[in-house]
């Protein structure tokens, strides 16, 4: 199967807005790979700089304490070491 160029590439398929959070563009809204695109960018290495931007998030708004943001930060920077980035 072809996939387009910008296929997993997390800046195009997930960018982030004016509002500094992601968005999905318009035009992979109507992709018909879109699903399987979102996944392939999340799961590498920039998939994790998405998750941690998450934790942050969630620790300026005091949604989590900074002993469970260190932790769950520390669970992604091995994720990192072991993904060899």
């Amino acid at each position: 199967m072809k996939y387009p160029s910008c296929f997993g590439v997390l800046d195009i398929v997930f960018p982030k807005g004016e509002d500094d959070l992601r968005h999905t563009p318009e035009d992979c809204l109507a992709c018909e790979h879109k699903t399987e695109c979102l996944k392939t960018a999340m799961g590498r290495s920039d998939g994790l700089k998405v998750r941690e931007e998450v934790i942050d998030r969630a620790y300026d708004s005091g949604m989590i304490s900074f002993l469970e943001r260190w932790s769950k930060k520390k669970v992604i920077h091995r994720k990192k070491k072991e993904k060899g980035s």
